[in-house]
């Protein structure tokens, strides 16, 4: 199938002002609260991030996660795009390997006829890899293995982990039902890439089946929405973003490892298009802000605990207060199993999180830089941010709200 090519769009950047910030949120469910309430605190949330110049309010795809509430991305960005008057609301990402492209396409369709303009579509393979792992993993416990020494490196002053190995965690009977609900009895996912062509052709009116039948998605096609491919390697998803002009984000929280390889895999690959002149890429970062150090070491406490609980298969956890992560008693093996996620946590003051977001933009090149921040409490989380875009971009108005360009982006 050819590629059709979307609308044209702009990366111009605001000269002399850094690059911009957005927010992925994955509407973290705390201890001693529920969905609810963190459905709420993800609507107020981005109140905050349109106040505060954020360019754009990114909402996360996971499932069978007692501590996160963000299971179906296409509902929340139409409840935030609607409690919101200019801020972009998009997905980070819809795994597409649980879903068709037309379904994807009629969903954001759907938002973006009540709020054109506004709306991104961020797609990845996260789906379609949790079944890959699943199915590559031995089915009979393997006999141990001497552990292979891991081994950090800083590239021009940024932390680079070793690589976190999925093959404990493969094995987990509990994820292999995880892919198996979340998939059709006996479907099977197409190639990402063509699920990709796929949504590009609903969107654009011009999709065909191989024996040449026209069919359309209402809502959905002429739709606004922005497409954006995610990834954590230099893999098909960085492959696949390139070769279409698409703009990518890479996920430094998540994987760590191998950002810098996702990026160059990307640049390499990238193709000019009616969307992108040239590259454009979104890099994440999880970071916790406070008025000084010893305070957002505090907040930041439960992330490693939190962690613990997703790689263990255990999956993502209510997410506990800094008391319950000082009951947790910690193992080497423990600690070895998240160490990657919290070395490469942003934690700090303003200005301690502000130099290290610099060193990630300035080692990756990205034209722009997505924060998650999770905390117990809410109010914590919003002073995060708003501590974090008055460091970044250095302003406050007499009321004091922050002052932001919010150009920028490819839009």
């Amino acid at each position: 199938m050819s590629v059709p090519q979307q609308k044209t769009v702009s990366t111009a950047q605001p000269v002399g002002r850094p690059v911009p910030l957005s927010i992925l949120d994955l509407s973290p469910i705390p201890s001693g609260s529920g969905a609810g309430d963190a459905l709420r605190n993800s609507i107020d949330l981005a109140r905050h991030a349109e106040r505060l110049g954020y360019l754009r309010y990114w909402v996360a795809e996971h499932h069978f996660a007692a501590g996160v509430a963000s299971s179906a991305p296409a509902v929340l960005i139409g409840l935030i795009a609607a409690a919101t008057d200019h801020i972009r609301v998009g997905s980070g990402a819809v795994q597409l390997g649980h879903q068709t492209p037309v379904a994807v396409v009629e969903q954001f369709g759907l938002i973006d006829a009540l709020h054109p303009g506004r709306i991104d579509l961020g797609l990845g393979r996260s789906g379609q890899r949790r079944a890959e792992i699943v199915a590559a993993a031995p089915q009979a416990p393997q006999p141990a293995r001497p552990a292979v020494p891991r081994e950090s490196r800083v590239v021009d002053g940024l932390l680079i982990p070793p690589p976190f190995s999925f093959a404990e965690l493969a094995r987990s009977p509990q994820l292999a039902l995880q892919a198996a609900l979340l998939q059709q009895p006996g479907a099977l996912t197409p190639d990402f890439a063509d699920q990709v062509d796929e949504v590009i052709a609903f969107l654009d009116g011009t999709y065909r089946s191989p024996d040449g039948i026209a069919a359309h998605a209402v809502p959905g096609e002429g739709a606004e929405v922005e497409l954006w491919i995610l990834g954590s390697s230099g893999g098909q998803s960085a492959q696949v973003a390139g070769e279409r002009g698409l703009p990518f984000a890479a996920n430094y929280h998540v994987s760590p490892a191998s950002v810098l390889e996702a990026v160059e895999a990307y640049r390499d690959a990238f193709t000019p298009s009616k969307v992108l002149s040239e590259p454009y890429v979104v890099v994440s970062a999880d970071a916790v802000v406070a008025e000084d150090d010893a305070t957002a070491r505090e907040l930041a406490k439960p992330y490693g605990l939190w962690v613990r609980a997703i790689r263990s298969g255990q999956g993502a956890i209510p997410y506990p207060t800094p008391e319950e992560a000082d009951a947790h008693v910690w193992s080497e093996a423990d600690r070895e199993l998240v160490a990657d996620r919290v070395d490469t946590q942003f934690v700090g003051s303003p200005e301690t999180v502000a130099e290290r977001l610099r060193v990630l933009q300035r080692v990756t090149g990205a034209d722009e830089l997505l924060v998650t921040t999770i905390t117990h409490g809410h109010a914590e989380r919003v002073r995060s941010y708003e501590l974090l875009a008055e460091a970044w971009h250095g302003t406050r108005t007499s009321g004091g709200e922050v002052v932001t360009g919010t150009a920028g982006g490819p839009r």
